[in-house]
């Protein structure tokens, strides 16, 4: 059997990112940058007022109080036309275009304005530097400099500067679309009734969620029953995937036949089986072009198993790394027993210690059919292989539930 980390080492290595396409930067959120972003324009534009004040010349202003002619008035998008003069000076606002002439702002609070016998005029109080409270042409960034590299994830952020960059349309990794087919003859969808014996699916709703949070685009092929043709027939409804998930059906039981179903369609296995708890029965392969990940039946090995290689394998798809997650530094709340040669993921609640320090209690029961556990944990904590017994308040370390698409 596979370590965790081989496994999906090997998964990684055998995918490429999807092709690209242009949306509009109002749909980019999320997506995965597949070319540069480079400034069209200078921002600011023209050098700016960073306050509401007065433009000045700075020499009019070294000896304080001083009294100075206002010729006019600048809000932001109506620049003055004419040049500011000795002891002259220009109403402007934040944002408002530096005259010509001016090389300070006196900010609001510094002056006194008032007309003085007809004549609009205005107390400088505080003598500016030069430069002072203005914003250079420029200044954030000059046209055709780089700004966004690709291969990352576009946040609120990279949008931001990307409009201001004049860039109405980005490049981006289209999303991966992920066939999702789930098999059983006991498998009933929430609402349909239930065959006796049977259960309710949660993993291709679950699994679908994941993968949308993940960046991919979710194809819901339904529940297939345990009959090869019928497997083959559903896996047929993947043409044109990145990717096909199945859950159930990859282990080795009679009637776990995903392997016999798509075999006549050009299934080709890389790996069978990973030394981890939950979640062994794993299987990574192609039918024909199409990479397939098959999953565990197990709810909860079917979730873990999808944050541990389903994730990667759709970031990477995106266009991203497909980094494993990094795991944080935590103490056990309870003792822990020696693990056995699998790698095991023992779902745990999360509590921190005034001192700042995070505490993981494992749950005491850890069948990988609860979902309730899995859905009230809040981390996963790790156990290697042959792992030493941990004692209450020991170092262990775990992986966040919740902030990465489960």
């Amino acid at each position: 059997m596979l370590s965790v980390e081989e496994a999906r080492a090997r998964i990684l290595a055998a995918l490429a990112p999807v092709g690209t396409e242009w949306v509009g930067i109002a749909e980019a959120w999320g997506r995965v940058l597949a070319a540069p972003v480079t400034a069209r324009r200078d921002k600011p534009l023209a050098d700016v007022s960073a306050m509401d004040g007065f433009a000045v010349r700075a020499a009019d202003c070294a000896a304080v109080p001083v009294r100075l002619r206002v010729i006019g008035s600048a809000p932001a998008g109506h620049p003055f036309a004419g040049t500011i003069g000795p002891g002259e000076a220009v109403r402007l606002f934040t944002g408002s275009v530096i005259p010509a002439g001016a090389d300070a702002v006196v900010i609001q609070e510094d002056t006194d304005h008032a007309g003085v016998e007809g004549a609009d005029t205005v107390e400088i109080r505080l003598a500016p530097r030069p430069g002072q409270h203005i914003r250079r042409r420029a200044g954030d960034f000059a046209a055709g400099e780089p700004l966004l590299a690709p291969g990352r994830r576009l946040t609120a952020r990279d949008i931001g500067i990307a409009a201001s960059a004049d860039r109405p349309w980005l490049c981006v990794h289209r999303r991966p679309r992920v066939a999702v087919l789930a098999t059983g003859d006991e498998v009933a969808r929430p609402g349909e009734p239930v065959p006796e014996g049977g259960v309710i699916s949660s993993n291709s709703l679950a699994l679908a969620a994941m993968i949308r949070a993940a960046g991919g685009e979710a194809v819901d092929l339904g529940i297939a029953p345990d009959d090869p043709d019928t497997i083959a027939a559903a896996a047929r409804g993947a043409a044109g995937a990145d990717l096909i998930v199945t859950s159930g059906g990859a282990s080795v039981g009679a009637h776990d036949l995903v392997r016999e179903a798509l075999a006549p369609q050009g299934l080709e296995l890389a790996f069978w089986k990973i030394a981890m708890r939950p979640g062994k029965p794993f299987m990574f392969g192609r039918v024909g072009a199409t990479p397939l990940i098959g999953l565990p039946g197990n709810p909860v090995s079917a979730l873990v198993c999808g944050l541990l290689f389903l994730v990667p394998a759709i970031e990477k798809l995106a266009g991203l790394p497909g980094e494993a997650q990094q795991p944080l530094r935590a103490v056990a709340g309870a003792a822990l027993k020696a693990n056995d040669h699998r790698a095991d993921h023992v779902r745990a609640s999360l509590a921190r210690r005034a001192d700042g320090t995070l505490v993981a209690t494992p749950f005491p029961v850890q069948d990988s059919s609860l979902m309730a556990g899995l859905a009230r944990a809040d981390a996963l904590i790790l156990r290697a292989p042959h792992a030493p017994a941990v004692a209450e308040g020991e170092a262990v370390d775990v992986l966040l539930l919740g902030g990465r698409d489960i």
